[in-house]
């Protein structure tokens, strides 16, 4: 949906980014401003300071700054609308729907009903299954001879489902409500209407969503019996191919250690925070789709595949990397470890320490190793027939990658595997002959000692026209290159949208779009902008672009690392100018040189 640009101010003027922020970061008043430790990197010293007078946040350390809505967005997880809706609800304002169908309204207002009442079964569940626990000495030692503490079941919220067909009736007395079977908590037998309970006598996993809400379960049996994991159904508010479990638990430490571990079960999460890796994360029973790595992105750079080294931990980590492809850009790592076949994480830490298993999350395999590795699997490189099956593995696995350097790079370890060079490769690829790719390049002759003044002028082929401002043609890129916006980071993010209007609130409403539907051409686009304050200006622009205009990746990094430096050198002079007479300016300018200093060292 399309969110008023009026709207948007409107609630950014009610809302107090020092509550909002307060509710998650301990501040402290510090002359006109507060401060804390920063909520997105680990550090000692705060250098995180919210500002009410100018409703914004800023840490010196690592950079991060923003709104009330856009530390919404980096702390909770969410996406634009999410974080708009969440606020609005705080300060009591409804989200304008005017471009909505009342009918199509009216079904919204009851899925959101509907999501919250099973939201509220859901948790009631949770509750009764954690108190169980506590009431089950046999679920009790299980989860100690797992080397689970009391502390970590408490933060995962763990819980245990007795044995019994109807235990739940003593929780929900009305045990036929239809909530119960929609919400995967209860099974209904077709044929006679009976009955029970989908989970007796396991461990209770409860699955939650970014905002900690409990939207599934999943259970573990405490012995053999099979099947070992069940998990909850698809649900209105539950999707396998969405969540990941242990997401909620581990964005502090995501932040902290600077990635994250995904996993194959709920207890390789569990162990793993036990033994001194809170940022791991599990799929749920399913494989790992492009949604579960575009939401890890947005909270993190770094994703760490961890699998068993194994025949079915090589399938899921090849699964994962078709997952990854589009989301590898330049600016983000993702690896794949992979143990002995005889251990999971759990086990090999158990055996050979947390050491170990860190040097092993160091050593893992990175994306473009791993690529070669599967594309070449079975394959002899030594035979021409190897190469060129080689070469056909690769296109399209090499296809999905985002535009940039790390694709080049690739093209060219690809092509001298196969023993041709990139430009004949590409040509094989696109089903042209290289022979005739060369003779068709070759330059034809001329006649000697032309007199060129007699030549009519050459007309100027359109290409990259200089715009009025590096804003304006980062629009024009960003907005004509579907998947150029998911290979900036967080922090690029953030500069493009803090920008002034109309640029500024052009690139958060791109933000929004990207989030909600995903990487869209700029037909979509000029669509969606209809009613936007700014549509004009944005038209107008994309307008001016030429079509013959070629992808440049460095363009773009040569605009934002020039928009970085005139930002922090603005920063940096209205600290120098507030120095002499404010202490705190002078401490966050003395911060920001040493920041500075930092990232020019090679």
């Amino acid at each position: 949906m399309t969110i008023p640009q009026n709207f948007i101010q409107e609630l950014l003027a009610r809302a107090d980014v020092v509550e909002i922020v307060g509710r998650h970061v301990q501040l402290k008043k510090t002359g006109a401003n507060f401060s804390g430790l920063c909520p997105f990197h680990a550090e000692k010293s705060p250098s995180f300071t919210v500002s009410p007078s100018k409703q914004f946040f800023h840490c010196f350390g690592c950079g991060k700054n923003g709104n009330a809505l856009g530390f919404l967005v980096d702390y909770a997880g969410m996406n634009f609308v999410e974080a708009v809706k969440d606020l609005a609800g705080q300060y009591g304002m409804q989200v304008p729907e005017e471009d909505i169908p009342p009918a199509e309204r009216a079904r919204q207002a009851e899925q959101r009903q509907k999501q919250a009442t099973l939201g509220d079964v859901l948790e009631k569940a949770g509750a009764a299954y954690r108190k169980q626990l506590k009431i089950s000495p046999r679920a009790v030692d299980y989860l100690k001879g797992r080397g689970v503490s009391g502390e970590i079941a408490r933060q995962y919220g763990l819980g245990y489902a007795p044995e019994g067909w109807r235990s739940l009736a003593s929780v929900f007395p009305e045990y036929d409500d239809p909530l119960l079977a929609e919400s995967g908590l209860v099974i209904v037998n077709e044929e006679d209407d009976k009955r029970y309970d989908r989970f007796r006598d396991r461990v209770m996993f409860p699955i939650r969503n970014v905002k900690g809400e409990c939207i599934g379960f999943g259970g573990r049996v405490l012995g053999d019996e099979k099947p070992k994991y069940l998990n909850s159904p698809e649900t209105p508010v539950f999707s396998k191919g969405r969540e990941l479990y242990g997401l909620f638990e581990a964005r502090n430490a995501l932040r902290e250690l600077g990635y994250v571990l995904v996993t194959e079960g709920y207890m390789d999460v569990v162990a793993l925070a036990q033994l001194g890796f809170p940022n791991a994360v599990a799929t749920l029973g399913t494989a790992c789709t492009t949604d579960h790595v575009q939401k890890l992105f947005r909270f993190t750079d770094s994703v760490v595949f961890s699998f068993d080294g194994d025949a079915a931990g090589r399938r899921a980590a090849r699964k994962a990397l078709d997952g990854a492809l589009p989301y590898a850009s330049d600016v983000r790592s993702v690896k794949f470890l992979f143990l002995p076949p005889e251990h999971d994480p759990d086990s090999f830490i158990r055996a050979n320490g947390r050491d170990a298993f860190a040097k092993y999350v160091a050593d893992a395999t990175p994306l473009s190793r791993f690529l070669l590795e599967a594309a070449r699997e079975g394959l002899d490189l030594n035979s021409a027939e190897g190469r060129a099956h080689f070469a056909a593995n690769a296109k399209p696995l090499w296809s999905q990658l985002p535009e940039g350097a790390l694709k080049t790079q690739l093209l060219g370890e690809i092509a001298e595997l196969v023993q041709l060079n990139s430009r004949e490769l590409a040509d094989v690829w696109e089903g042209r002959s290289p022979l005739a790719a060369r003779k068709e390049a070759r330059p034809r002759w001329q006649p000697p000692n032309r007199d060129k003044s007699m030549e009519p002028p050459r007309q100027r082929v359109p290409g990259r026209a200089l715009p009025t401002n590096r804003a304006t043609r980062a629009l024009q890129i960003l907005f004509s290159q579907p998947h150029a916006w998911e290979r900036l980071s967080h922090d690029e993010h953030h500069l493009l949208c803090e920008l002034p209007a109309p640029h500024g609130a052009l690139f958060s409403w791109l933000d929004a779009q990207h989030h909600d539907h995903g990487a869209l051409p700029w037909g979509m686009l000029r669509e969606a902008l209809a009613g936007h304050p700014h549509e004009e200006f944005a038209v107008a622009e994309m307008a001016k672009l030429p079509p013959e205009i070629e992808s440049d990746p460095a363009e773009l990094a040569d605009i934002l690392a020039k928009e970085r430096k005139r930002s922090q050198e603005e920063e940096r002079n209205r600290l120098a100018a507030a120095a002499a007479t404010d202490p705190q300016a002078y401490q966050r300018l003395k911060a920001l040189i040493e920041a500075q200093k930092l990232a020019a060292k090679p």
